[in-house]
């Protein structure tokens, strides 16, 4: 049984690949991100950076933040990047998706433009109601696995990253 005393603390660069990186939910994520990196506004919502746990007896009002157990990456290590299937940087997404306003988009609109996604695996044939422009070409799926590959390791490589994970934000279609 591992215990948190066995838990290495998370230490170095952490690439955050999105499938999906144009959504609503991924440029509002990254948006608020870099927003709460700046001290912009507080990271309402999120468990990681708020969220209290009991230890102990309930009269003992021990409640600390889980991000003082756990050992999770500072926002300030995160790197984003990922696919779509739209070729548009994260400010014209996140514009677009009309989840935070403009005046919250603004301060971050430097960081959300520079960001564009990689070219998505797209296949019509299981998804009616989109259309990507922005695909990679392969002749077998195996092909295109091998793409995200290479997506994957230049990506770390490139940002000089010490560990990735991937989230996926698609189409639920």
């Amino acid at each position: 049984m591992t215990t948190m005393n066995n838990v290495s603390p998370a230490s170095g660069r952490l690439g955050v690949m999105i499938v999906g990186l144009n959504g609503a939910v991924s440029t509002t994520f990254i948006a608020g991100t870099y927003a709460v990196r700046r001290n912009l506004t507080e990271p309402i919502g999120s468990l990681t950076q708020m969220g209290t746990v009991r230890i102990g007896r309930r009269h003992e009002n021990r409640f600390p933040l889980l991000k003082e157990l756990v050992p999770l990456a500072d926002l300030d290590q995160l790197v984003f990047g990922g696919w779509d299937i739209r070729n548009e940087d994260c400010y014209y997404s996140a514009r677009e998706a009309k989840v935070l306003e403009e005046r919250d988009l603004v301060p971050v609109q430097r960081e959300l433009a520079e960001l564009r996604p990689l070219p998505g695996v797209f296949e019509q044939y299981y998804v009616k109601r989109l259309t990507g422009d922005w695909v990679k070409k392969g002749k077998t799926k195996f092909d295109l696995a091998e793409q995200l590959r290479e997506d994957i390791i230049s990506f770390k490589r490139e940002n000089k990253l010490d560990r990735l994970v991937m989230l996926w934000c698609g189409s639920t279609e």
